[in-house]
């Protein structure tokens, strides 16, 4: 348990209640006696998640799921209007409700200071503060606020809120007349003269692709329970980072990052959204703080569209030059992604197009389209993901042009090196990707025209893509502590959002310290231990299994010096070189048959458990380091740092069934061929790949933000109408690893998982409906009413 000296006994118990959970989140612990095989449960083992057991039973405490004495329940309402300001405010019928505690608008007193955004330093996703004005900036915007001491009352009282507005003319479409476009000269790249290469060129394809709003929508929603004792505030909140949450709620609240702990064991999902705490959030610690109670504030599935911006629509146009053998001699390249009218996100979708393929001419920008929405935010491989798509299809339309294979057209444009940034990769085994993928797929045997291959009244269709994501990196702390009983304990404010955290890090610490892994308790998720930064852009495995490693390194080094120096340890007088430490035993090298347990030796020390803690921060590395690390992204190590590109690589190939006379599409099987590197966990690995895969297909073929071009409200803001992919739409899905230890690329090996899986899939989809039917859909997603119009 995590103490502390002011903790009092409600805090206490609550600790001691997460401490409970988190540790639970492994397998049950055998006797200390038991033999195991260490060895085959350390990295590299194919484990199952050590949280299932918790999860599938119902014991994995959430954030809203804590039970805190005095805790009521707030309800939030939201603007009808795209733009405009509140004329009047009638709050009285909803306070009249029994049980109502309070009822807040603007102007009812709830205090809110700005949050530094992450482009100008901070952690904060957006701008925008709830209730601090009158004015409105997207339909379904946090209008109001009403607290009861249950959970119905407060949805009634909402209700009841009455609110008049003073319209103003929106923007809804960002296509639409007099819609703005503000380019972003950051994002410009060029080499070479692109145009008149293009003009030039003897084969070219060009054609402008689409990608509609697609919103992230975990399994648990957005919610969280904010609880103040005198002047510091825990917040229980499903966060990707606890860390920069923990910022961005002590800017909002206008105290230090010393008064806030945010607690986040368990995370049902986030995919990008729970990167940083939104509106809501600042709401239920400022209404908690007016109240003097708890606040329990949870978003319905509606509000979670209107609350959190998912992926934005996106547009590119792109124009490809080739010669005639198919080699490229010019890109063109000219994006867009809609934003909102007074807050920033960027959605690159040119990081894909440089780096992918060799050419000697390119020309790309992105621009901005301001429209009144909600602020768009990160969604699985932000950028990559629309980028792929495009060029991804726009390959496969040069090579039907060409009359060649798209496999063959993607090998002869292979990139030796990083075009963009001049470098050379640290590994890039797409080549080995294409082979496993192709041999696996049975590629060889496709026909090249369109509509040459059926079944009855099906026509069959395959199609390929190429994929990649960046390997990111920042520096993270771990703490590893092994106690009197033998046991371990690693701890880490790194979060499991249902990536495997748990088990990886057991894993980790079961390797360097040959102690069962059932024997080894993770605790995650805490602002209250060693910080880490955020779990997103794929780069928290690879930073905590550092971190763990260097710890459990220094655990047991500091174990083999007190057993051979310390004069209370039974091997004392020993030669620390001489000792070992194998199967939870401290034992002589050259007669492995003695020694002493570890928790043994612990107890003989009498100093209490023995505690080690790591980093992977630069050597000097500065206080401000650490806290611009665990505060902010300004300490992320960019992919091209240290003079190599490192990135993780995928090809996938997929098989479609077009019914002929109704063009309804299914996808008959899958197979993805990744290089992440070192694989810790092949069955954790698998799970990420095949998840983003089923992303892709549901982006592909069915998700689609519908917004109302008259109102801005989202038409189809519930799991009944936002069509996302189940297990009927889901085929034969084949995964295959083809990387190797990448240490270039991350001190252990490891690259890139948990976003690679989706890119390029909805362009191999894509490729392969137009192989299906010769039909070419370049707006997603692909539905039927595209295909027989």
């Amino acid at each position: 348990m995590i103490r502390h000296p002011d903790a009092g006994p409600q805090r206490r118990a609550v600790l001691a209640s997460i401490a409970a959970g988190a540790v639970a989140a492994v397998l049950p612990a055998r006797g200390a006696d038991q033999p195991t095989r260490v060895a085959a449960a350390g990295l590299g083992a194919s484990l199952p998640r050590a949280d299932g057991p918790l999860k599938v039973s119902g014991r994995a405490p959430y954030a809203v799921e804590h039970r805190i004495e005095g805790l009521v329940h707030a309800v939030v309402a939201q603007s009808t209007v795209p733009a405009g300001r509140i004329a009047t405010v009638d709050l009285e019928a909803a306070r009249a409700v029994p049980g109502v505690v309070a009822a807040y608008a603007h102007g009812s007193g709830l205090r809110i200071a700005p949050a530094e955004v992450f482009s100008k330093g901070g952690a904060a996703t957006e701008n925008f503060l709830p209730l601090q004005d009158d004015r409105v900036r997207w339909n379904g915007q946090h209008v109001a606020l009403v607290v009861a001491e249950i959970f119905e009352q407060a949805t009634e009282a909402a209700a009841l809120v009455r609110i008049e507005y003073e319209e103003s003319p929106a923007v809804i479409d960002p296509e639409a007349t007099g819609a703005g476009r503000t380019p972003l000269d950051q994002l410009s790249v060029a080499w070479g003269d692109a145009q008149a290469a293009l003009d030039a060129a003897p084969v070219r394809v060009e054609g402008a692709y689409t990608t509609p709003r697609e919103y992230n929508l975990p399994i648990e929603p957005h919610a969280c329970i904010a609880a103040w004792e005198g002047d510091s505030l825990t917040v229980w909140e499903p966060s990707q980072w606890v860390a920069g949450a923990r910022s961005i709620i002590a800017d909002w609240m206008g105290i230090g990052v010393d008064k806030v702990r945010v607690v986040s064991p368990f995370v049902g999902g986030a995919f990008g959204c729970k990167v940083s705490p939104h509106p809501h959030v600042a709401l239920a610690c400022a209404a908690a703080r007016e109240i003097g109670r708890p606040v329990k504030l949870a978003l319905t599935r509606p509000q979670t569209f209107t609350g959190y911006g998912g992926r934005p629509r996106t547009h590119q146009r792109l124009s490809l030059g080739a010669d005639g053998d198919g080699r490229l001699v010019s890109i063109v390249h000219e994006g867009w992604n809609e934003t909102a009218i007074d807050d920033v996100h960027v959605e690159p979708c040119n990081a894909v197009t440089p780096i992918m393929y060799a050419v000697p001419n390119l020309a790309s920008r992105h621009s901005l389209a301001p429209v009144n929405t909600v602020n768009p935010g990160w969604f699985r491989a932000p950028g990559e993901n629309p980028s792929a798509f495009a060029i991804e299809t726009a390959m496969d339309e040069l090579a039907h042009a060409l009359g060649m294979d798209p496999l063959e057209l993607r090998l002869r444009n292979y990139a030796e090196f990083d075009q963009q940034a001049k470098l050379p990769w640290t590994t890039r085994r797409l080549r080995e990707a294409y082979a496993a993928g192709a041999e696996a797929f049975g590629w060889s045997q496709r026909s090249h025209e369109p509509r040459s291959m059926r079944e009855g009244r099906e026509l069959i269709g395959w199609g390929m893509a190429s994929g990649t994501y960046p390997v990111r990196r920042s520096a993270g702390d771990a703490e590893v502590v092994v106690k009197d009983d033998g046991s371990v304990e690693v701890r880490s404010a790194g979060i499991d959002m249902g990536t495997g955290t748990y088990t990886i890090l057991a894993q980790a610490a079961a390797e360097v310290l040959t102690i069962p892994v059932d024997r080894i308790g993770v605790l995650l998720g805490d602002t209250d231990l060693p910080l880490a930064p955020l779990a997103g852009g794929s780069q928290l495995a690879n930073l905590l299994v550092g971190a763990v490693v260097k710890a459990a390194r220094a655990a047991r080094e500091r174990l083999l010096d007190l057993a051979a120096n310390h004069p209370r340890s039974p091997l004392s007088g020993a030669r620390a070189n001489d000792l070992l430490l194998s199967e939870g035993h401290v034992r002589p090298a050259r007669n492995a048959s003695k020694g002493i347990h570890v928790g043994d030796l612990v107890r003989a020390l009498g100093e209490g458990p023995l505690v080690a803690r790591a980093d992977t921060f630069k050597p000097g590395a500065t206080e401000d380091d650490r806290r611009m690390t665990n505060q902010t992204f300004q300490r992320m190590i960019a992919p091209t740092d240290g003079g190599v590109s490192a990135h993780a690589w995928s090809a996938q190939f997929v098989e479609v069934r077009v019914d002929e006379d109704f063009g309804t599409v299914r996808v008959r099987r899958m197979v993805g061929a990744f290089d992440s590197g070192r694989v810790y966990n092949p069955r954790l690995a698998r799970s990420q790949w095949m998840g983003g895969m089923v992303m892709g297909l549901g982006q592909a073929l069915l998700e689609e933000g519908q917004v109302d071009p008259r109102t801005g409200r989202v038409m189809n803001a519930n799991l009944a109408d936002y069509l996302v992919a189940v297990n009927a739409d889901v085929p034969k899905i084949t995964t295959l690893s083809v990387g190797v230890p990448d240490f270039a690329a991350t001190a252990l090996g490891g690259k890139a998982v948990g976003e690679l899986g989706i890119v390029g899939v909805a362009a191999a989809i894509g490729n392969a409906v137009f192989h299906a039917t010769g039909r070419r859909v370049r707006d997603l997603p692909i539905t039927l009413d595209k295909l027989i119009s």
